[in-house]
Parts: C-alpha cells; structure tokens; sequence
C-alpha cells in the first residue's frame, strides 16, 4: 500500500494571477495529506474531503500590517478520517490534527517554525515551544513534523547551526525519521516517527523547482511497501 504526504509553501498567494497553476499543481500531486504554508482560502482544494485551517482571525491582530483577510498559515488537506485536533502552543502559527490511515493512526503537526525567518527572535522562541509540543506528541501516537522548517539540513543553503542541532536531537529523541533531508536548498520538510514508515521505501521528490509559483519549492515523499 502506497502514501503520499506533501508541503508547500505557496507565499501568501503573492502569484495569483498564476492561481490556475497553482491549483494544477496541487491537483497533479494528489497527495493523501497535504499541508500548505502561508497560504490562503482563494486557493481551491475542492478534491480533498477533509480540510482544517489555522486561525485567520487572531494572526491578523497579533500582526495587523503582515496578513490579510483571507490568509492563514496553515491548512491541513486529505481524504483520511480527522480523528480529533490535538491542542499545540500556538493555534496561528501550528496545526495539528490526528488522521485514521491504512497504516495506523497518524499526528500531523502542519508547522512554519518562526514568523520572519530563522534569525529573528521569534524562531528560537517558537522552535523551543514547538519542540516540547513534539515531545508530547510522539508519546501518544505516530507524528509526522511537516510546514516549513526555515531550516536547511543537506547544506548551508538556510540555516542555524543551534536550529538545526535542536531539531535533530529532538528526531533522535523521539525516534523521529527525516525523510526530506538529502534535498539541496530545503527548508521544508516531512519528519515522521520511524515505527510507522518501517519496512516501506520511501522516495522524495520536489515541485516547483524554477520557484516561479512561490519562492518555495514543493515537496513529497512516497511511502510504499
């Protein structure tokens, strides 16, 4: 049996006048659960069953001048059953929900670890918190960790070496495997509890490489048997 969990950050819509080919690339993944990051209710997700936002309302007032209405920074798509909302830290800025699938049942923390990149004050203030979210998490069920890190792990393309170290130790603690890490000039990610991916192949692949649908690359991993 085959899965496949994707993430893409679609930069606040900043390319709408290409939104045709931003929903047919959300089309051509058909992902069993996608996670979209800064993003927004204009975007059409019309194939998936189930689909749960981050708060619009009470980002907009903790930054008045950053979003508008329509934008929220996480939304969580897939056609697997929503178990229940697991409570996280930070409702604006984390998602997290708990999905039935054919492999067990699954946590999907939808994440963008910092507001204003990884060298403002806020990344270390919302990595610290969500990481503790992670540790509670992964005591319950499978977790799968997936947004927008605003890390890079292959190279130096996007990172801190404390951000970077911190979530690496929180992987090997939790038995946490990375499954996007061997992709260059990465920031996004899917980490998922090795127990539920053990004895399937796995395969990552990105989308939107040219970055001219977002200044983010699109990321998938197949999981099959």
């Amino acid at each position: 049996m085959s899965m496949k969990i994707a993430t893409w950050n679609v930069e606040r819509l900043k390319h709408k006048s290409k939104l045709a080919q931003i929903h047919e690339n959300i089309e051509k993944i058909n992902a069993d659960i996608l996670v979209l990051t800064e993003t927004d209710s204009r975007i059409n997700t019309g194939n998936y069953k189930y689909r749960i936002d981050s708060s619009f309302q009470l980002k907009r007032e903790n930054y008045p001048n950053y979003y508008l209405p329509t934008e929220n920074r996480i939304t969580i798509l897939t056609n697997y059953e929503v178990i229940k909302q697991h409570e996280t830290y930070d409702k604006d800025t984390t998602l997290c929900v708990e999905l039935k699938t054919p492999k067990g049942n699954l946590i999907v923390y939808g994440t963008i670890i910092g507001i204003y990149g990884n060298r403002n004050h806020n990344f270390k203030v919302d990595l610290d918190k969500q990481l503790k979210d992670f540790d509670k998490l992964s005591k319950e069920n499978s977790l799968c960790i997936i947004g927008d890190y605003n890390i890079s792990f292959k190279d130096n393309y996007y990172y801190t070496k404390e951000g970077r170290n911190k979530l690496e130790n929180s992987f090997t603690q939790n038995n946490i495997t990375l499954h996007t890490r061997e992709k260059l000039a990465c920031i996004d990610h899917i980490a998922i509890s090795t127990l539920f991916t053990q004895g399937v192949k796995t395969e990552a692949k990105e989308w939107n490489e040219d970055k001219k649908l977002s200044d983010h690359k699109g990321i998938y991993v197949n999981f099959a048997d």
